[in-house]
């Protein structure tokens, strides 16, 4: 039949398979988000596509970069009651908390190094790198090592990556780049971060 148009058995016309097929395959495919800029709601917009992927029955991992085990995440409670989502805290807290730095570089590193095997034995339908800009902001993890692994990773993998100051190589081989600049936010009037919107 070639590309000629299907009949179904009402005789309404329906699009060839090829075509169908091509459409699909510019419908789905692995994309690389990124979340950046200085405005609140970063991992906020990322968890909620998050969401969206649980939705779908993606198997999912989240890494988070900065917050430590001891940060009780509201974000994390939900994900462990709906299950089929992994998390892990890979980091120890802001650079401005942190007792030592360096461990705090070797904690990134080492979460970069799972990441890297989760990709490539394909665990996970769409990895969730929260706050992961920083490590590759502060030297501790390798940029163009991240955008290489990132860009040769097997299979059908979506990988959210947020963070202030994405780096400018890591943009490029986005396919999806949000920046969320601030406006207004309570702390500029002092105000502290509140539970159920901060965490």
């Amino acid at each position: 039949m070639g590309s000629e148009t299907v009949r179904d058995e009402a005789g309404a016309g329906r699009e060839p398979r090829e075509e169908r097929l091509r459409r699909r395959s510019h419908r789905e495919r692995a994309l690389i988000v990124i979340n950046t800029g200085h405005g609140k709601g970063k991992s906020t917009a990322s968890f909620g596509v998050m969401l969206r992927g649980w939705a779908r029955g993606y198997r999912i991992g989240v890494y988070q970069f900065v917050k430590s085990g001891k940060w009780n995440v509201g974000e994390q409670k939900a994900a462990e009651a709906l299950g089929n989502i992994d998390w892990f805290k890979q980091g120890d807290g802001w650079t401005w908390t942190s007792k030592d730095l360096e461990e705090s570089a070797d904690k990134a590193r080492e979460g970069w190094e799972e990441v890297k095997r989760r990709l490539a034995d394909e665990t996970y339908d769409m990895l969730l790198l929260d706050e992961f800009t920083y490590p590759m902001k502060f030297g501790w993890v390798d940029t163009q090592e991240v955008v290489e692994v990132l860009k040769n990773r097997p299979g059908f993998q979506h990988v959210i990556i947020t963070g202030r100051d994405a780096p400018e190589p890591l943009v490029e081989i986005a396919d999806l780049v949000s920046e969320i600049r601030k406006v207004k936010h309570p702390f500029d009037e002092g105000y502290r971060g509140q539970k159920g919107i901060e965490w």
